[in-house]
């Protein structure tokens, strides 16, 4: 359902309770890009992503489609950076029981600072009841940037909110998709690395592959559906510079 005719924002259930908004771009070079948001609807609704500021009417606009703006009660996010929480504040001031929904190194160094209200900070593991969905908040430094990153896992419907895990090029017309993302998120890492290659790389994916994930909710692109364990161990095999 397109919600804002100008932005072309547009919002799908790609899981039970959680909705993808979508707004494409054009970059000046030309080509196609995204960014997305995820709602999950529940007794306490969350927003992972709120989108660049300059986002912030047609992404409010979208989620007044599906649930009252002021029902929300959390504004998730991966790490701090414009497209993850640029409108963060824009959400607090219109959504009065919402609270930022981060990490310990996160509110650490910079969103007990920049939020006007203080964080849910979430430890490593462990487990967030919002009605029926249970979230699972897992520490990721540097996987794929950034010391404060982590990553969200839903475990009623195995959806896992990756961030920009699996960053794909275009508008990503295709709200969820079973076909290869892989494949075009490893074509636009080759020409923009965005991945810190840390040491600890490959065993924070394997924990996240152990989470067994059966929805992956992407930040740019399409959210897609399947064996979500082995597309991220092939990443991990991609990263590392493996056939």
């Amino acid at each position: 359902m397109i919600t804002d005719a100008t932005s072309r924002t547009n919002i799908h259930e790609i899981a039970d309770g959680i909705y993808r908004i979508n707004t494409p771009i054009d970059l000046p070079n030309g080509a196609g890009f995204s960014f997305n948001q995820y709602l999950l609807v529940d007794d306490e609704p969350l927003l992972f992503h709120t989108g660049p500021r300059k986002l912030f009417g047609a992404v409010r606009d979208a989620m007044a489609a599906v649930m009252p703006v002021r029902r929300l009660r959390y504004v998730g996010f991966s790490h701090f950076e414009a497209d993850e929480c640029g409108s963060l504040n824009e959400w607090l001031a219109i959504a009065p029981e919402a609270v930022p929904l981060c990490g310990r190194v996160g509110a650490l160094i910079s969103i007990t600072d920049v939020a006007d209200r203080p964080p849910r900070v979430l430890a490593d593991g462990e487990q967030l009841p919002v009605g029926r969905h249970t979230l699972r908040w897992m520490d990721t430094p540097q996987v794929p940037h950034g010391w404060d990153c982590g990553l969200l896992m839903d475990s009623l419907t195995g959806t896992f909110f990756c961030g920009d895990l699996f960053t794909q090029p275009g508008h990503g017309d295709q709200p969820l998709t079973e076909g290869d993302i892989l494949g075009p998120s490893e074509g636009f890492r080759q020409a923009m690395d965005y991945f810190a290659h840390a040491p600890q790389t490959p065993a924070t994916i394997e924990r996240l592959a152990d989470l067994q994930p059966r929805t992956l909710a992407c930040m740019h692109g399409s959210a897609w559906r399947g064996d979500g364990a082995a597309l991220l161990r092939q990443l991990a095999h991609a990263l590392a510079g493996k056939e």
